[in-house]
């Protein structure tokens, strides 16, 4: 019957549609996923040209960001190239160095923010005591260790400016599983420079002044 016929003809184009829909999604998950291994690949490289000696080398002509550091987890197998700036538009694509902070390194207290769904998602599996290593652009590596975490509230809280002492803070947004994002809470891995006297307390460089002194905590990624 002409009914029947139409039914029938028109079961075969939903599913036409949809096998197409869901190809189209497919491929365009495919493009995503390409572009962000292109990036991964142009970043390496762009580092690998700063420990030849190269200043600034951006990753692609257009970038408004560079590496100044790697950062290596071996025991959760994390190398990441870290990059100047904590814009949103540099985070898509690794975790930024805080600006007003000490070098990736370096002498003094180094920030370092990323996205807790992407790049700093392996925050929730570090613990007290695990190794971070930081590359700088010289080919030197600076070891640090773990020492606590913390969640806080970013609108009232604030970095205490550091004493010198090698610190490094890794920062991400909370929780880990936020359906919104943009929130105001942080989570803080707090790690300490190896060469560090022994029994030096960690909270004497990274303690935590008013919402009116001190540096930001940083974007919120």
């Amino acid at each position: 019957m002409p009914g029947r016929r139409f039914l029938r003809h028109a079961a075969t184009a939903l599913g036409i549609l949809l096998v197409g829909a869901g190809l189209w999604r497919i491929g365009a998950a495919g493009t995503i996923h390409a572009k962000a291994w292109l990036a991964q690949v142009l970043l390496t490289r762009a580092w690998e040209a700063t420990l030849a000696g190269a200043s600034a080398a951006r990753p692609w002509p257009w970038a408004d960001t560079y590496p100044v550091a790697r950062l290596l987890v071996p025991a959760l197998e994390v190398d990441q190239v870290v990059l100047a700036g904590a814009s949103g538009r540099t985070l898509a694509f690794g975790p930024g160095h805080l600006g007003g902070t000490a070098a990736p390194g370096g002498a003094g207290h180094t920030v370092l923010s990323g996205h807790r769904d992407t790049h700093f998602r392996f925050l929730q599996d570090l613990e007290a005591g695990t190794e971070l290593r930081l590359q700088r652009p010289d080919g030197a590596w600076r070891s640090y260790r773990v020492v606590e975490t913390r969640v806080i509230d970013a609108r009232r809280a604030r970095l205490a400016p550091g004493d010198g002492r090698p610190a490094l803070t890794l920062v991400t947004c909370y929780p880990f599983d936020a359906v919104v994002p943009g929130g105001p809470l942080r989570y803080l891995v707090f790690a300490e420079g190896e060469s560090a006297a022994a029994g030096e307390a960690l909270h004497a460089d990274l303690a935590f002044a008013s919402a009116r002194a001190g540096a930001p905590i940083g974007p919120g990624p």
